[in-house]
């Protein structure tokens, strides 16, 4: 049976309570999806990869953690594999957001540039993690 670290825990208690924020997305679709909310077909689209961008790399992160604890990382490589993913589970869903954001937008604002950064995140952790089993 695996025993999860302190840190492992605790992340992984966090991330759970998160996925709340992620269904308070899915309301706010909804209401884009019936005409309550007015949007673009633009910011539809944006907003429909930030929630499923949030989901994903949700669930991905925690697999992170989970395989972190596996290996025999530490220090900054550990904390990179636990946490990249889950780094970029808030940067990437906020650039598709933030983006996307104002009355009649029909093409990214300025907070695209959080999309590389987001990608960033998730290659420096699932690299930092694959390198980490492989080598455990």
């Amino acid at each position: 049976m695996l025993e999860l670290t302190d840190a492992a825990r605790v992340t992984a208690g966090v991330v759970l309570l998160t996925v709340v924020t992620i269904e308070s997305g899915g309301f706010f679709l909804l209401a884009v999806a019936r005409g309550k909310a007015p949007a673009t077909d633009f910011q539809r689209a944006f907003y429909r990869a930030g929630h499923a961008h949030a989901g994903v790399l949700v669930i991905l992160g925690l697999l992170c953690v989970l395989l972190t604890e596996v290996t025999s990382l530490t220090g900054f490589a550990r904390w990179v594999a636990a946490t990249g993913v889950l780094c970029a589970a808030i940067v990437m869903p906020a650039g598709f957001f933030f983006s996307a954001m104002g009355a009649g937008r029909m093409r990214p604002n300025r907070a695209a540039v959080l999309f590389p950064v987001g990608a960033v995140f998730i290659a420096s952790g699932v690299v930092t993690l694959g390198v980490g089993l492989l080598t455990a």
